[in-house]
């Protein structure tokens, strides 16, 4: 078996470019917080010139992102698309600046007609992966939606360089091809329509994906099965029974390293294709962003009462909290198999979503049981999260919860 090939799923073909003169690219485009640290980097201080000059009849280059005429001599292709980033070292800033001028530097490269654009990021010493976060924004604007691939497969570009300065190159392309490839993946399934992405064609979606990997995969469809191991999600996915295509598939992923290991990550996670709140119906305009779920006359209902598989026994008081009711069962197994692993970890995913959009809007929020608290994992999480640019809030479990959600 054979580690999962991002670059095939990769929005471009990526590689590392040793130069910023390599005839390969019809284009440049380099992030920066200010233009003058490009004196600090023989292999850039010759844009210097040209960014100066033309910051002469636009004093907001570096706030801005714009096409700027270089010598052939420095840049082959005279194409230089500097983004800058502004200002990046106030209270409210972090390294998305980076990331969201790369972004907004890529789009401006389309747009002019750049088919093999290469990227330098200016480091600095604040944030050590801007390289990174900027590259991803980059080639975040080179996805194209499953369905329009399906219809016309059409690349935007041919390549995309990737110039280091502070990171090693090799790394730095491996880490940026896994992570677009990973971020592809869960586009194709997120962004895409309830009929494409029905629970059985992501199911088959997802083993394509691991398909002759070191990850191995296992989907359980059978109703029976899913009754009799997992109640609450038999109950959740009553209403979708009777059609085939959108009926629960439960995905088992697992990944084993060849040598030692000292920990174990375990995660439970959940989609619904069409989240209408089941009888628990969402209105007024409160169905936007919402992808399929059940609804009907066989859809679990408020007040009802389910036996889950660790045997307690599961008011339903609002439907809409199918997510967790759904992952509920599949977490106990993890509980069940977590005995046996060593020091493991248990996630779950995507389990109070309206709570975090209602604290915190679009970012991500994470909560600690008294173990993991105690561990500090999510303020490792947020300290994660901040130097890759996915900022996470970190919500607490107190005692007093219970006055406002009972």
């Amino acid at each position: 078996m054979h580690e999962c090939c991002a670059s095939s799923y990769s929005s471009a073909p990526i590689s590392a470019a040793s130069s910023i003169a390599d005839h390969a690219y019809d284009g440049v485009i380099c992030i920066s917080h200010s233009y003058c640290e490009l004196e600090k980097y023989e292999s850039l201080r010759h844009l210097q010139p040209s960014i100066v000059a033309y910051q002469q009849i636009h004093r907001g280059v570096e706030n801005t992102t714009t096409v700027i005429p270089v010598d052939k001599n420095v840049i082959p292709s005279g194409r230089l698309i500097f983004a800058g980033t502004g200002p990046v070292t106030r209270d409210q800033d972090d390294v998305r600046r980076f990331g969201t001028a790369a972004r907004s530097a890529m789009k401006l490269a389309l747009k002019a007609g750049v088919k093999a654009p290469l990227i330098v990021t200016l480091p600095h010493k604040k944030y050590p992966q801007a390289e990174l976060v900027a590259a991803l924004g980059a080639v975040q604007e080179l996805y194209i939606p499953r369905n329009v691939r399906e219809e016309e497969w059409r690349a935007k570009v041919k390549a995309v360089g990737l110039y280091a300065l502070d990171y090693d190159p090799k790394t730095l392309v491996k880490l940026v091809e896994a992570l677009d490839a990973a971020f592809t993946v869960t586009r194709d399934i997120g962004d895409s329509d309830p009929q494409r992405m029905s629970p059985a064609r992501v199911a088959e979606y997802v083993r394509q994906v691991f398909s002759g990997t070191v990850i191995s995969s296992q989907v359980v469809s059978n109703i029976a099965e899913i009754e009799r191991e997992h109640p609450l999600m038999a109950a959740v996915n009553r209403a979708a029974n009777s059609v085939k295509e959108h009926q629960a598939h439960l995905i088992w992923l697992e990944y084993t390293p060849e040598g030692p290991y000292d920990e174990t990550v375990m995660l439970v996670g959940k989609g619904v294709t069409i989240d209408t709140g089941g009888a628990d119906l969402k209105t007024e305009g409160n169905m936007f962003g919402m992808s399929r779920d059940n609804i009907g006359s066989n859809s679990y209902t408020c007040d009802e009462i389910i036996r889950s598989r660790s045997g307690k026994r599961i008011a339903i008081y609002n439907t809409d909290a199918e997510g967790r009711i759904t992952m509920l069962d599949p977490l106990t197994r993890m509980v069940e198999l977590a005995a046996k692993e060593t020091k493991p970890r248990l996630f779950t995913l995507a389990t109070l979503t309206g709570h975090a959009v209602l604290t915190y809007g679009y970012m991500a929020a994470a909560m600690d049981n008294g173990p993991a608290h105690k561990d500090r994992t999510a303020e490792m999480i947020q300290d994660r999260g901040d130097a890759y640019g996915q900022p996470v809030e970190i919500s607490r479990l107190h005692s007093e919860v219970r006055f406002y959600v009972l």
